[in-house]
């Protein structure tokens, strides 16, 4: 009886010594409200990210204006649901956020969520009825499909003739690909019931999440929080095993896109799916029906790609760059493990004419810097890491006697910072590789300590947008050494350190008592009164109990004093590229850390490669006057660019039909080019295309790498 009382007074103590919540307005019956452990939680965040983070950032009124509104952002990205009467009423928040969260008051969020979701409601609920309107598809009306930098809805009425043309879009989006209109009305019905049904499901963490997910990356892009389930999420992640297709998602206007395709994954290994497709439906199965999944939330839709190995998955693709009523490509895919340390290195060996002579030249493809920690600590000597294998791959391109090695670094994001460190020492004498300064400007310089060198002969390192963190440290240390000439786009950006700190070391022990008290008053209540959240498996370590936040503590800097910070890598000899700066890469992140210098490393090049990248780039320049490829690769960049910059989209079914076909006979017109090009035969219209091994970028690299022979 005694504990009882003791536990009641802590909880009574406790509870009053919080803030009153500035909001207690109720916004319907199913509002969701904070629990006590968020509200501890969000204000240990705010403590270790004044302490530590590496900005030395205050969570100031600047900072609360920003995270008001990345939170609006996050909650309404295309500006469909909200009315600008709720955001002018919302705006005499703007300013206290961060004084809230300093003392772990979380009602504005969640008031602000709350009317988001009253607001949600209500336009699914509009938009079923809507379903059965009879519409005029011969008008010339036209429908605003991104919003994101138009004015808020004004008006109610506004706002149901937005709708009613969405949905008009969508029976004629349907319409046009041949579907039936019994089943257009039943798909679309479908959509909208699915979606109510994924909004009542919401609970208070994904709120907290997404409020965290502002409050965090408006101090800084790679600064981020994860309640305890998306904390065990990421930390399988970061054990890189997936069962899956292997690609990452995000949403973009309601619809899901492609990311990020993994390299060694399914989706990587079929070259089925680019980065910038569009998902609209899945099925399960060889024979299952498909689901449309457009409006979906992110995380159901992921529940229903991901699966189980050995699975089959089919998905109905918009391909990137085309209109969202073109016909729809249908992917097949067999799920499988992916287990990132496991994507070994692979090399291949192809044969270049330049000049009369033909060379041989080894491809090393690299698709992540991993390495086997437990048996490299267990003392295995056979260990597997990337170095390790590329050091066998190297040895076995000697044997074969190779003019040449290219290692192709696209779409590798990076990986184990000690392996980025060891394998440029393959190509390096000893010396300096990567110098990393931290908050207090201490800087360290991380060396190869291994005078031997494995590959002495010509060298070529392949990177794209997508190429990042240690590609870049190892382009950038092989590019200041003069060791080797870098080919292809921009890199990333990524230059910065991130440490995950499990919030169970920072919370503190009066914290967790009150937590425990409330955990039990709760609990003698009948799960009554205070709201408190029960983790599963929590106990048992699986989860962590209060969650994780990853803390940008560091910054990367190469050899020469430059960061690889926002800039990247610049290659030597640079390709356009579809994929814009302002939409990928760290340049494309408004908090993102900028670009500076340090002073230089104490290092010594190789060699000036100046004088033969000037011959080089000359060479490649007088090729791609006649190159197909290329003339292509341009042209794609443009329809790229007008498609992105494009915002509405006709409603009439007769002009819409007309664009979507030239659309398709402009590719099909394209590939039996191509296709001619290469002695192929032409595909006929509807006639899937078949997948070839044709690689501009690599086989021109290819031919840069001949010329780079040559001139040696």
């Amino acid at each position: 009886m005694l504990k009882k009382i003791s536990l009641a007074f802590l909880l009574v103590a406790a509870l009053a010594c919080q803030a009153d919540p500035r909001i207690t307005t109720v916004v319907s019956a199913n509002d969701l409200k904070p629990d006590i452990q968020q509200s501890v939680e969000a204000k240990s965040v705010v403590e270790l990210i004044e302490n530590f983070h590496y900005k030395k950032v205050e969570i100031n009124d600047e900072i609360s204006s920003l995270v008001f509104d990345d939170y609006l952002k996050s909650l309404d990205p295309g500006r469909n649901y909200f009315l600008q009467s709720d955001i002018i009423e919302f705006e005499k928040y703007r300013n206290t956020i961060d004084d809230d969260v300093r003392v772990g008051d979380l009602s504005v969020p969640f008031y602000i969520f709350n009317v988001y979701q009253k607001r949600f409601n209500d336009r699914v609920g509009f938009a079923l009825k809507q379903t059965d309107n009879k519409f005029d598809f011969a008008s010339n009306d036209t429908y605003t499909y991104d919003r994101e930098k138009m004015p808020w809805l004004k008006t109610q009425a506004e706002s149901d003739d937005l709708w009613s043309k969405k949905i008009k879009y969508e029976i004629l989006n349907l319409k046009i690909t041949g579907t039936d209109p019994a089943k257009i009305n039943e798909t679309l019905k479908k959509r909208y019931t699915n979606l109510s049904g994924q909004s009542s499901k919401s609970n208070n963490q994904d709120v907290f999440q997404i409020f965290m997910n502002s409050l965090t990356g408006s101090v800084e892009t790679h600064t981020s929080y994860f309640v305890p389930t998306r904390a065990q999420e990421f930390n399988e992640d970061l054990a890189r095993t997936f069962e899956g297709i292997g690609a990452r998602l995000q949403l973009e206007n309601e619809v899901v896109k492609i990311a990020e395709v993994i390299p060694g994954g399914p989706a990587f290994k079929a070259k089925t799916l680019d980065v910038g497709d569009r998902i609209i439906a899945v099925a399960q199965g060889n024979d299952g029906e498909f689901v449309d999944v457009i409006g979906w939330r992110l995380d159901v839709t992921v529940t229903k790609i991901k699966g189980p190995k050995g699975t089959i998955v089919r998905l109905k693709i918009i391909p990137a760059g085309q209109e969202m009523s073109s016909t729809p490509k249908i992917v097949k895919l067999l799920r499988d493990k992916v287990v990132l340390e496991d994507q070994s290195a692979k090399r291949v060996i192809k044969t270049v004419t330049s000049g009369g002579k033909t060379h041989k030249i080894g491809i090393i493809q690299l698709p992540a810097f991993y390495a086997d920690f437990r048996a490299m600590q267990a003392g295995d000597k056979n260990y597997k890491s990337t170095t390790r294998d590329v050091r066998i791959l190297l040895d076995s391109l000697k044997k074969e006697n190779v003019d040449a090695v290219i290692l192709d670094l696209r779409s590798n994001g990076g990986g184990s910072l000690p392996e980025a460190i060891s394998l440029t020492g393959l190509f390096i004498p000893k010396g300096p590789v990567v110098q990393v300064r931290d908050r207090r400007n201490k800087v360290e310089v991380d060396e190869d300590e291994d005078s031997s060198v494995a590959w002495s002969g010509p060298l070529g390192v392949m990177v794209d947008r997508f190429s990042a963190s240690a590609s870049e440290i190892f382009a950038g240390a092989i590019q200041d050494y003069g060791r080797g000439i870098i080919i292809g786009n921009q890199t990333y950006g990524k230059g910065t350190v991130q440490q995950g700190i499990n919030m169970e070391r920072v919370i503190g022990p009066a914290d967790k008592l009150m937590l425990k008290a409330a955990q039990t008053a709760n609990n003698n209540n009948g799960g009554g009164g205070v709201s408190v959240k029960t983790v599963p498996g929590a106990n048992k370590g699986t989860v962590p109990e209060f969650g994780q936040i990853n803390l940008t503590m560091a910054k990367f800097y190469r050899v020469n004093g430059s960061s690889t910070q926002h800039k990247g890598v610049m290659p030597d000899i640079e390709f356009p590229t579809v994929f814009p700066k302002d939409k990928y890469g760290e340049s494309s992140e408004l908090r993102a850390l900028p670009w500076d210098t340090i002073a230089p490393s104490n290092y010594v090049a190789v060699t000036n490669l100046n004088p033969a990248k000037q011959k080089l780039i000359g060479l490649h320049n007088q090729r791609m006057k006649t190159s197909l490829e290329f003339k292509n690769l341009k042209e794609d960049i443009a329809e790229y660019a007008k498609r992105d910059a494009e915002t509405t989209i006709t409603l009439n079914e007769a002009q819409l039909k007309k664009e979507r076909d030239e659309q398709e006979s402009k590719t099909l017109t394209r590939e039996n080019q191509r296709r001619a090009a290469k002695g192929l035969a032409p595909l006929k219209k509807g006639e899937p295309t078949p997948k070839d091994d044709i690689d501009f970028i690599r086989d021109e690299s290819l031919q840069i790498m001949a010329d780079y022979i040559s001139l040696k």
